[in-house]
């Protein structure tokens, strides 16, 4: 009841009881002293930890500028961001933080010019994805296009604003804090909409301020993924992202952090020689030229044996899953109906959000995703035209990591 009515985990409860058992203080009418609660806790950054869709108007936005021939800099692509989100109140730093980790780094031409280029390999992925999709679309492939996706619910999700008196004192009182938290797990198609048997829903056993997809692993998703596909009734097209547990490989290589012994016993395994004295540097490099190019990930290969085909989102790419707008609408209800702030309740409101969730809803959210992908296919064709002379004159040992880009305004 305790954990309830803070908004707190029950192991959270027992810690502090715990603690005030074993304290010790000089004057026992002063009562238990406890170490300060707020000293793992990990400051939002608002002006970075933007959400999917707003990190989507930020790499649009420097796409704009490359489409209209002009040079993007942090500066630029803020001021161009705040013109359509203009509750954003971030810096200029915050803004090249942000596009750092889309990957975009300032490249430098060989006339001087600095020039912010997005990281090769995701636009690739993100031209091999469009092609795919684009190509199932002209050969009428009359296969389903299945998408999935994982989100999450707090216990004490509520609309942004709520009706109150002026003392506050009558009206829908919102508890304090995030409560506990569930995740929810399931796919579907503009065909038939939800695919029948395939929602998950559990609840976090972690506090609210740890991501969900720390919560899922590959075991969960293995499982859940081979059942989804149990329930389908005619091969389909699968889509889904790159996350950890969704990007099991058939074989598992050595990772880069791995030991010595660690490269050594998987070098053993694969009948690879080596010498004694060779150091880790090269039992790396012997691992990194016998990985292939191109991955090969187990859930693909399963998917294949019954019969599907899966095709992976590009990273960061989010817009292109139509799922993710089934989301905010499920999301928006249970929002709206929240008034007992109880995880039980909001469980049984996701469920009854999950089902009124019809097959138009579906085509609708499915048609506007295969508009931006349409869309963005033929704009790729275009923006390597206008790059290609860009990128012909830039030195690939000469790249810049630095917020302090050159703001002078001039045509590519």
């Amino acid at each position: 009841m305790t954990a309830v009515a803070c908004g707190v985990s029950i192991g959270t409860v027992k810690r502090i009881t715990s603690e005030a058992a074993k304290s010790t203080t000089a004057e026992p009418m002063a009562g238990p002293s406890f170490t300060s609660p707020r000293k793992s806790y990990k400051r939002i950054k608002y002006a970075t930890d933007i959400d999917d869709f707003d990190v989507e108007i930020v790499r649009r936005t420097v796409h704009e500028f490359y489409d209209q021939g002009q040079f993007p800099t942090s500066q630029k692509v803020l001021t161009a961001y705040q013109q359509k989100v203009n509750s954003y109140k971030g810096s200029r730093i915050s803004m090249w933080r942000i596009l750092k980790s889309l990957h975009f780094k300032y490249k430098k031409c060989n006339d001087g010019r600095r020039f912010l280029m997005e990281r090769n390999d995701i636009v690739a992925m993100r031209v091999k994805f469009l092609r795919k999709m684009h190509d199932l679309r002209q050969n009428n492939d009359t296969r389903p296009v299945v998408y999935l996706d994982e989100t999450w619910v707090n216990q004490n999700h509520s609309r942004g604003t709520i009706c109150q008196n002026s003392e506050n004192s009558k009206g829908l009182k919102v508890p304090t804090g995030k409560g506990s938290r569930i995740i929810i797990c399931h796919a579907g198609s503009s065909a038939f909409g939800f695919v029948k048997g395939a929602k998950l829903i559990f609840l976090c056993k972690s506090g609210a301020n740890i991501d969900y997809h720390t919560q899922m692993n590959s075991t969960i998703f293995k499982k859940w993924f081979i059942e989804m596909m149990q329930n389908l009734e005619e091969p389909c097209v699968i889509v889904m992202d790159n996350s950890p547990y969704h990007s099991v490989q058939v074989q598992n290589y050595p990772k880069s952090n791995d030991n010595k012994a660690t490269c050594k016993i998987w070098l053993k395994e694969n009948g690879v020689e080596f010498d004694s004295f060779e150091t880790l540097s090269e039992l790396r490099e012997r691992v990194k030229h016998l990985k292939p190019k191109d991955k090969r990930y187990e859930l693909d290969e399963i998917a294949l044996q019954m019969g599907h085909e899966v095709i992976r989102l590009p990273p960061y790419h989010c817009q292109y899953n139509p799922i993710k707008l089934i989301w905010t609408q499920v999301k928006s209800e249970i929002a709206s109906k929240n008034n007992s702030f109880k995880i039980t309740d909001v469980e049984n409101l996701a469920n009854i959000a999950i089902e009124n969730v019809t097959v138009d809803n579906w085509k609708r959210c499915v048609d506007h995703c295969e508009r931006l992908q349409n869309e963005d296919y033929i704009k790729e064709g275009f923006r390597d035209q206008i790059l290609e002379p860009i990128i012909l004159t830039i030195n690939p040992e000469d790249s810049s990591e630095s917020e302090n880009d050159d703001d002078e305004s001039f045509q590519l």
